[in-house]
C-alpha cells in the first residue's frame, strides 16, 4: 500500500486488518475536498474486513475531526491506487498475436418507418416524390427503410459480404430498446451471409459492467458474433469511455473476464498508450476533425504519418485499428458550426485513406460508416454518390486481408 500521507507503521491483526500509526502531519484542504469527492466510489473497492477494522481498530488518531476525516479518506484512496496498480499489471499479462485481419464497418440499426415500426424512427421530414430526408445528409437508394425489416437486412449483408467486408459493429444504447430488439435478426442474417457482428457500446447510463454481461450472456455464444481467439469482441464508443473514464473500464473489464467465462476483448475510442495499456485494442471512431477541408493531397499526408501513429500507439500486444470514412457532412443536425465537413472529392478521399490504411498494416481496418445517414458517412448506396463508395471496397478489402497478421 502506497504511503500517501504521513508514515505509517503497521502490524498484521486478526482478520487480515492491518494497524496502522499515522504520524502526525498537516492535510491541505484541497486534498480533503477531492478525496471527499471519490470516497463513495473508492469505498466501494474496499473489502469489508477493512470496512470492519476501520470502525474497531484498524485506525489510532486523536485529532480533530476534519483532519481525521482526510486521513482517513487518503488511506481509502490509498488502498484504490494500489488496487489499479495491480490491475494494470494483470492487464500487461494480456498480450494478442497473430491476429486474424478484419474489415468492419459501423453500423447503424435504429432506423424504423410506419410500414415495418409503425412509427418513424431516426427518419424525420421523409418526402418520397423528392428523395429527401430532413435528418440526413443524403437519400438512400433504397428509401427511408427499417431497420427490422429481414429484407432490408439481407440486402445489407448481402452487399457488405460482396464488398469484402467481414463484419459490422452495431449501434447498441440498452436492454430491451429499438437497437436491442433488432440484434437477433442482424446476427442470424449476419450468419447465413457469413459476416461477423459486434456491438459499438455506446454509453454507460444504465450501468456498464450490468449492460455488458447482458450483451454477452444473450448474444456472445452465437456463431456471428465477432470473436477473438474464443473470446467475444465488443467495441466502447468514446461517449462510454469518457463516462467512467479508462480507470473506470480498468475495474469492468477486470470484472467482466472474472464473472464471464472465457473473458471478453474490449476495443476502446481512444488513441492513447493509457488506454492501450487498459484495452484490448484501441481505435477512433470519426478522424472528420483532422481531415475536415483538406484537399486529397492533405488527406494523404495526414493518413501517411497519422495511421503508422496510431498502430505503433496500440503496440506490439494490443489489436490495433485504422479508421477510414468515405466523407462526412452533419449540417442536417444543427450543430454548433463550424462544422467538420470532409468532403468526398468524387470518392477520392475513400481511395485514399484506404490506400494509407493498407500501408500501415493495422490488425483491422474500421470502415465509418455502412449507414450513418445523419453524419453523411454512409458507403451504403445513396441517390446522391450512387454505389461508388461500395463498389470500390471490395479490391482494397481483398488487398488488405491478403496481408499477413501484424508483425510483433
Amino acid at each position: 500500500m502506497p504511503a500517501c500521507f504521513g508514515e505509517r507503521e503497521g502490524s498484521r491483526v486478526g482478520g487480515g486488518i492491518r494497524q496502522v500509526v499515522i504520524r502526525e502531519r498537516s492535510v491541505p484542504q484541497k486534498v480533503q475536498r477531492e478525496t471527499a469527492k471519490t470516497v463513495n466510489l473508492t469505498a466501494r473497492r474496499i473489502h469489508t474486513p477493512l470496512k470492519r477494522g476501520v470502525n474497531e481498530s484498524w485506525l489510532f488518531l486523536n485529532r480533530p475531526g476534519g483532519l481525521l476525516a482526510a486521513l482517513l479518506l487518503s488511506l481509502v484512496v490509498c488502498v484504490a491506487a494500489e488496487d489499479r496498480e495491480q490491475l494494470l499489471r494483470a492487464r500487461d499479462e494480456v498480450k494478442y498475436t497473430g491476429v486474424p485481419k478484419q474489415v468492419l464497418a459501423f453500423y447503424y440499426g435504429w432506423y424504423g418507418n410506419p410500414t415495418v415500426s409503425g412509427r418513424w424512427v431516426h427518419w424525420e421530414k421523409v418526402d418520397e416524390a423528392k428523395n429527401t430526408i430532413g435528418s440526413s445528409s443524403h437519400y438512400p437508394t433504397l428509401g427511408a427503410y427499417d431497420s427490422h425489416d429481414p429484407k432490408l437486412v439481407e440486402q445489407h449483408c448481402h452487399w457488405a459480404k460482396e464488398a469484402g467486408i467481414t463484419g459490422f459493429i452495431a449501434t447498441w444504447w440498452g436492454q430491451g430498446d429499438f437497437h436491442d430488439k433488432g440484434l437477433p435478426l442482424l446476427l442470424d442474417t449476419a450468419q447465413k451471409n457469413g459476416l461477423a457482428v459486434t456491438v459499438y457500446f455506446e454509453t454507460t447510463r444504465n450501468g456498464a459492467l450490468k449492460d455488458v454481461l447482458y450483451l454477452l450472456e444473450h448474444y456472445a455464444k452465437h456463431p456471428a458474433w465477432l470473436k477473438v481467439n474464443g473470446k467475444p469482441v465488443l467495441f466502447v464508443y468514446g461517449r462510454a469511455v469518457g463516462e467512467i473514464k479508462p480507470e473506470g473500464w480498468l475495474e469492468v473489464i477486470a470484472e467482466v473476464n472474472r464473472q464471464f467465462s472465457g473473458g471478453a476483448v474490449f476495443i476502446g475510442d481512444q488513441i492513447s498508450k493509457n488506454a492501450a495499456r487498459i484495452f484490448d485494442g484501441i481505435h477512433t471512431y470519426n478522424p472528420t476533425g483532422s481531415l475536415a477541408r483538406k484537399t486529397p493531397e492533405q488527406i494523404r499526408d495526414w493518413a501517411h504519418k497519422t495511421y503508422p501513429k496510431w498502430v505503433d500507439t496500440a503496440g506490439s500486444n494490443r489489436i490495433a485499428c485504422v479508421t477510414i470514412i468515405p466523407g462526412y457532412d452533419d449540417t442536417t443536425q444543427g450543430r454548433p458550426n463550424p462544422r467538420p465537413i470532409t468532403e468526398r472529392h468524387g470518392g477520392k478521399t475513400y481511395e485514399i485513406l484506404w490506400e494509407e490504411a493498407i500501408a500501415a498494416s493495422p490488425d483491422w481496418v474500421l470502415i465509418t460508416t455502412w449507414n450513418e445517414w445523419h453524419e453523411g458517412s454512409e458507403i451504403e448506396p445513396s441517390v446522391e454518390d450512387g454505389d461508388r463508395a461500395l463498389k470500390g471496397t471490395p479490391a482494397f478489402a481483398a488487398k488488405f486481408l491478403a496481408l499477413k497478421p501484424r508483425a510483433r
